[in-house]
């Protein structure tokens, strides 16, 4: 049951961090980045999402 539950959660944490970075790439669109800049706008709130998600399981555990 345990090895279920982590699954869950690393699933939920990484569809949290795929939907930040939509929508970081996409507000970055509509504010007038280009391409390359709207992905590497993604690229680091999908690793902020992680790296936060991470700092919270070190604190917890």
């Amino acid at each position: 049951m345990t090895v279920a539950v982590v699954l869950i959660a690393t699933v939920l944490v990484f569809t949290v961090a795929l939907l930040a970075a939509n929508t970081a790439a996409t507000l970055a669109r509509l504010d007038g980045a280009t391409y390359p800049a709207a992905i590497k706008q993604a690229g680091v709130t999908f690793a902020a999402v992680i790296t936060l998600a991470t700092a919270v399981t070190g604190a917890l555990f």
